[in-house]
């Protein structure tokens, strides 16, 4: 009788083949493909009793949803949410919260023709040379249809820090391509960025961005841009002084974004045009309460939040799926050439506002519930 011989690898502490949890105290979990059933999110960590409202989370989902603007990709995705867990009689339980939205408008037969063909820009080689295999249809866990579940657990987390502080988070546009404006991010307003269809709340500069993208769509080319953030209501003390830095954590959230490319928070790489004297944000007593007269820290400093608003910019690169033909290779090395007739965003940045006001509540819920383990 023949014997088999079976090889098994040690499992070690990095032996996972993808992480996709985020956060300590607040922690969410997002799974699903692009192209298949259906994505979500599992939210561990929020408190009990808080008011949940489904209308709310499908507020925000309906912003990030494709199909909504001639600005987007014209996939149609209704991206109704249903909550599986967790919340009874409109609050949480304190128990995991399961959320999850299907996939309506896959269209797997789309990208049949790239199954062999690695896109530019794309992580279709990466994810072979990193898990050999991938799955070809859309970008998988890639694809920035992933965000669905950040968004809905985002909508929960702001409720939170609402509710807690008054945190109010506000995400907007000033840069697409060589269009750029100067907004103030102590007076702008969510419905200033709502009523703009790039949301840019310069509303002259956002009709330019407008016309410049649809002229990119015509040519069957893409542009990106940059979004800035501001979290207002922030009390002093969130964060901590080494490596969980709060600044750290939100570059680590905001760069977990779909097509990121940069990011800054305060005066950024413009501050090392400055001395020190100049750079500085000096302290002062005002209100009864100790505050900086500049805020070139971006409301952070030595990695915790001072009270002041938490400034914050972040680089997006043009979509990488473009109807131009382009030179590639195929999954044996091969020339080849793609030219992909699907459905596409010529620019990701309207809908990654959500996503950025989603992740920025996300940090900010989790450090929330850390600095109140330790006064509480």
């Amino acid at each position: 009788m023949g014997v088999c011989h079976l090889t098994v690898r040690q499992a070690g502490p990095y032996s996972l083949a993808m992480s996709s949890s985020f956060g300590q105290q607040f922690r969410i979990t997002t799974w699903g493909e692009s192209h298949g059933g259906g994505v979500g999110v599992v939210i561990d960590g929020c408190p009990p009793g808080l008011v949940i409202d489904e209308d709310e989370i499908q507020a925000d989902l309906d912003r990030r949803r494709p199909g909504a603007s001639p600005l987007t990709s014209q996939r149609n995705e209704p991206d109704r949410i249903r909550i599986l867990s967790g919340v009874f009689e409109g609050k949480s339980l304190g128990t995991p919260i399961c959320m999850m939205v299907e996939n309506k408008d896959a269209r797997a037969k789309d990208y049949e023709p790239f199954k062999h063909l690695y896109r530019p820009s794309h992580a279709d080689y990466t994810y072979d040379a990193k898990f050999g295999i991938r799955n070809w249809m859309g970008g998988g866990r890639a694809s920035a249809r992933e965000t669905i579940g950040r968004v809905a657990a985002g909508a929960v987390a702001r409720k939170l820090l609402r509710d807690a502080w008054g945190i109010e988070i506000v995400a907007y546009v000033t840069k697409v391509h060589e269009i750029e404006v100067e907004i103030d991010p102590d007076t702008v307003t969510a419905e200033g960025v709502r009523g703009s269809e790039v949301c840019c709340p310069d509303h002259e500069a956002g009709r330019r961005m407008v016309d410049l993208i649809k002229k990119v769509r015509k040519e069957g080319d893409s542009v990106g841009g940059v979004l800035c953030c501001v979290a207002r209501g922030v009390p002093p003390g969130f964060g901590a002084p080494v490596f969980d830095k709060l600044e750290a954590d939100l570059a680590r959230a905001m760069l977990s974004i779909p097509a990121t490319k940069g990011f800054e928070i305060g005066s950024g790489f413009a501050g090392t045009d400055l001395k020190g004297s100049e750079h500085n944000d000096l302290f002062e007593s005002r209100d009864g309460k100790i505050r900086t007269k500049t805020n070139r820290s971006g409301g952070i400093q030595g990695g915790i939040s001072n009270g002041e608003n938490i400034t914050m910019r972040i680089a997006f690169k043009p979509t990488a799926t473009i109807a131009k033909k382009q030179a590639t290779v195929t999954d044996k090395g091969e020339p080849a050439e793609i030219a992909p007739k699907g459905r596409h965003d010529p620019c990701v940045l309207p809908r990654a506002v959500p996503i950025v006001e989603a992740m920025t509540a996300l940090v900010l819920a989790d450090h929330h519930l850390r600095q109140r383990a330790i006064r509480d």
